[in-house]
């Protein structure tokens, strides 16, 4: 296969000493440059969850001069986007908020919520008397006895409903304060209020478009927040790499949705049924499918039923090379032999494209081996005498093979997709798809040549060559890391801009391509924190902060398959603040086996 650059361009690599230095350089500075911009990702720890959730709601509490219970309704009403809740304040003004939302605008005539002992009150629930002490007003205006409510919230949040519990007034949509639904929950059922206090923050997550658990089996209990682009893939601190937008590994060039297809056409038995179409004929009497294994056209099956193999219809047992007695199918059946042809045709595409993609996958795996072994040979060759002392030119190589290989493996499933009529039948003519099919695999065919003879240049026992050898050598790493990076770009681009781009069905969006290979998400720090432990203090007075924590095990990362189921509800082990102590719970375990202290 021809190399990708010409005889000019290659004017442009570096042919001396002096330049293969400068390329390094370049290679540092263009390819991988080194920017200050804020991370867009960012890893939310069991620690800074609280800090993370409790920064939104002071930016909401400071704009619209709010307490925090208020604010925590309104952000979960908006999935806890906070620029489109600034946006509906500013176009439709602060009463529709809080309307849309069911927040009641705190109203004078109501400020206490509690009324004086000594005055005798009816409850319209329970319909009896009871003293001023025990009725709570909300601030929507409701006013019942504290046994009610206390029912009313118990059986919202045995039902999930703590995180927006209702005022039980008839039509009434106001959200109940949290802080009463505490206190007074918390008087009969101390665990119910845990658990509410839980649900509050976890619905920071669960909640959230930006934020999202990392999907690793065992759970690492950190979870992602994208603070821009939700079409990205990063890798979490604990090492997994996946797609932030459908929780399953990294997969670009392939949508999230080709990437579901074809883990489910690879996992599935379809092509086993596509192949037993091309290969068998079913029994017409027991309807099993049966292969033929000789040359003469009448079968028998099992059940000891005869069928004629061309027709697949039922005769008798005489017959010559020739003929069947008293049976004749000379007769052409256009829609039967189209199928067949079809199936066929359809399991040998399948085929072309998965033996490729999985001999990509296989050498990965195999060249993941490689990193050992080029660490023992740049500690040999650090050894030597060699004019040559710096040999991160072989790691930059190797990781740019590893990039550039995830890349290749994953291109053809997306040309399965891409060229083939399951998903775009409508969206192109034979022509266009047939002109776009070409002009694809000729950047892939350029990118995988590349791939292999920089792999090949990789595994050569530069530890026992020469000075000049080991230049040379060098020289050529650079120059097929900077082509393979190129080529990734120009590939990314031509699906971008010339393949997805020109489709009216906008679904199949990939993530971008980035030359330093996947984002590793930033720790989290919550910018408004000038006072170290405090930002796990509550806001309000009553308000117990709570600290969540998805349960963790020990062992190793699952395979795909796991890795996008996990992005189920999972149970989660929580924690939460006690008199100044933290308290372990898990949700899984009855209120009887907590022990508070």
């Amino acid at each position: 296969m021809d190399d990708y650059f010409s005889a000019e361009e290659e004017d442009c690599y570096y042919s001396s000493d002096q330049e293969s230095l400068d390329g390094i350089d370049n290679e540092e500075s263009e390819l991988h440059p080194v920017s200050s911009k804020k991370s867009n990702t960012q890893v939310i720890t069991q620690e800074s969850l609280l800090a993370a959730q409790r920064e939104d709601l002071l930016r909401v509490m400071d704009l619209l001069s709010i307490k925090e219970h208020h604010a925590r309704t309104l952000l979960i009403h908006y999935q806890w986007d906070v620029e489109k809740l600034f946006a509906v304040f500013v176009e439709k003004g602060k009463d529709s908020l809080f309307s849309g939302a069911g927040v009641t605008v705190f109203d004078c005539q109501y400020g206490n919520s509690s009324f004086s002992r000594s005055s005798q009150m009816s409850c319209d629930v329970c319909i009896e008397d009871v003293p001023g002490d025990q009725m709570t007003r909300m601030d929507c205006g409701h006013c019942y006895c504290n046994n009610c409510w206390t029912e009313h919230f118990t059986v919202q949040i045995n039902e999930g409903q703590s995180k927006r519990i209702r005022c039980m007034a008839h039509q009434c949509n106001a959200i109940c304060d949290e802080d009463i639904v505490r206190n007074l929950v918390s008087k009969k059922r101390p665990d119910l209020a845990e658990k509410f206090d839980r649900f509050l923050l976890e619905s920071y997550i669960e909640d959230n478009k930006m934020v999202k658990w990392c999907p690793s089996t065992p759970h690492c209990g950190n979870a992602i927040r994208a603070e821009d682009d939700k079409l990205c893939e990063v890798e979490c601190s604990c090492g997994l790499q996946f797609c932030f937008s459908c929780l399953c590994q990294a997969h670009s060039p392939c949508s999230c949705l080709m990437w579901e297809l074809w883990r489910k056409k690879c996992r599935d038995e379809s092509e086993t049924i596509n192949w037993i179409t091309v290969h068998t004929k079913l029994c017409p009497k027991c309807y099993k499918p049966v292969e033929k294994n000789g040359g003469c056209n009448l079968v028998r099956c099992i059940c000891g039923q005869c069928f004629c193999w061309l027709c697949g219809g039922a005769t008798g047992s005489d017959h010559t090379y020739r003929s069947i007695a008293g049976h004749s199918c000379g007769r052409y059946q256009d829609d039967k032999e189209k199928q067949m042809e079809r199936a066929k045709r359809d399991l040998d595409r399948y085929t072309h494209y998965h033996h490729r993609y999985k001999a990509h996958t296989d050498s990965s795996k195999l060249e993941d081996k490689l990193r050992d072994t080029i660490h023992e040979k740049v500690s040999k060759s650090e050894k030597r005498e060699l004019k040559l002392k710096d040999f991160s030119w072989v790691t930059n190589g190797l990781d740019r093979l590893f990039r550039s290989r995830r890349v290749l493996s994953y291109s053809y499933a997306f040309a399965y997709y891409m060229f083939g009529e399951e998903l775009f039948k409508d969206e192109m003519t034979p022509e266009e798809r047939e002109m776009k099919k070409n002009l694809f695999e000729d950047q892939q065919q350029q990118l995988e040549s590349n791939v292999e003879k920089l792999s090949q240049l990789l595994e050569e026992p530069f530890d026992e060559f020469s000075d000049d050898k080991v230049m040379a050598i060098r020289i050529q790493i650079i120059n097929l890391s900077v082509a393979v990076d190129t080529l990734c770009k120009k590939m990314y681009e031509c699906i971008e801009n010339d393949l997805l781009g020109s489709l009216q069905l906008g679904i199949h969006n990939i993530s971008p391509y980035r030359s330093k290979g996947i984002e590793q998400a930033a720790q989290f720090y919550a910018s408004w924190n000038s006072k170290g432990a405090d930002k796990f203090l509550p806001l309000d007075s009553g308000t117990s902060g709570v600290t969540s924590r998805p349960e963790q095990a020990s062992g190793s990362r699952s395979s795909e398959d796991t890795i996008c189921s996990s992005s189920q509800k999972r149970p989660k082990r929580e924690g939460s603040f006690l008199n100044n102590k933290v308290t372990l719970l898990d949700l899984n375990l009855p209120a009887d086996f907590i022990d508070p202290n």
